[in-house]
């Protein structure tokens, strides 16, 4: 059984991306093999995470650096795929090389040891009137003198191009209405930090009617996850990205057959007599 009660910005650009893809992630929680590039990004942020804990002078390059072997065994220890993943010392080699480049990128787009941040892997979860619970994990806060805060999210792909960057864009306006529902206060400033192709920033303002508007669209892209729920009816949306996609085996665009989904017993927002569905 599955309730349907919390949304992510991942899981939500899930269901934009493909209605079957967040079905098979969210409902049926199906497995999927380790990405190499997902653990090169979660290695590379958890250094990151730990540079904080150095004092200033000591949040250098090579510093930063000199954390990967351990922190990757830990890491390794925690998730019995990852050494399937680098089954030699060359592909673990290869693997810090890769990850020293893009920390080599981050440096060269601020210096650490002139931040203190405030919270770093901060979860922060908000409740809306409907009962659906929003959550998500911020990489990093910072808090200027003046009070402004600024929610600092790591990439560690390059920079999309603009028809390509909605989703990334997406995930920290989402971040702004769960710190303004969580405290109350508008975020001053949302930075996307690339560190792929050398590094680069994105950064904006988001201003109240962008908090608005986005709670807006988080509203309509859950209640068109409400109205497949309790449809049965989880659309596939075909895509260049489906060659990537590992689900392609069972789905049906592409002429195959999906598993039947548990039960899905509670949907946020929607009455208590409607809830209970079982979906064909």
């Amino acid at each position: 059984m599955v309730e349907l009660a919390a949304l992510s910005p991942s899981r939500a650009n899930d269901f934009v991306s493909c209605p079957l893809k967040f079905r098979f992630r969210t409902v049926d929680k199906l497995p999927e093999p380790p990405s190499p590039a997902a653990f090169r990004g979660t290695l590379v942020h958890a250094v990151l995470e730990h540079l904080f804990d150095e004092p200033a002078d000591r949040r250098t390059h090579e510093v930063a650096v000199s954390k990967v072997p351990a922190l990757y065994e830990e890491l390794a220890a925690k998730n019995p795929d990852v050494p399937l993943m680098y089954p030699t010392e060359a592909d673990v080699q290869k693997l810090r090389k890769e990850a020293s480049a893009l920390l080599g990128a981050y440096f060269g787009l601020e210096l650490p040891g002139r931040l203190e941040p405030a919270e770093r892997e901060k979860f922060v979860s908000a409740e809306l009137d409907n009962g659906l619970v929003l959550r998500g994990f911020i990489d990093r806060v910072d808090v200027a003198p003046g009070g402004e805060v600024r929610l600092v999210d790591y990439k560690t792909g390059k920079q999309p191009k603009p028809q390509y960057g909605r989703e990334a864009e997406f995930q920290m306006r989402f971040y702004a209405v769960l710190q303004f529902r969580a405290t109350g206060h508008l975020v001053h400033t949302l930075q996307l930090m690339y560190l792929g192709g050398g590094g680069s920033i994105k950064a904006y303002r988001p201003t109240p009617s962008d908090v608005e508007r986005t709670a807006e669209e988080i509203l309509a892209i859950w209640n068109d996850i409400t109205a497949m729920a309790l449809s049965g009816n989880w659309r596939a949306r075909r895509s260049p990205l489906c060659n990537w996609c590992h689900f392609k085996s069972i789905c049906p665009a592409w002429g195959n057959t999906a598993p039947e989904p548990p039960e899905i017993t509670r949907i946020a927002g929607t009455p208590p007599a409607g809830v209970t569905t079982a979906i064909p």
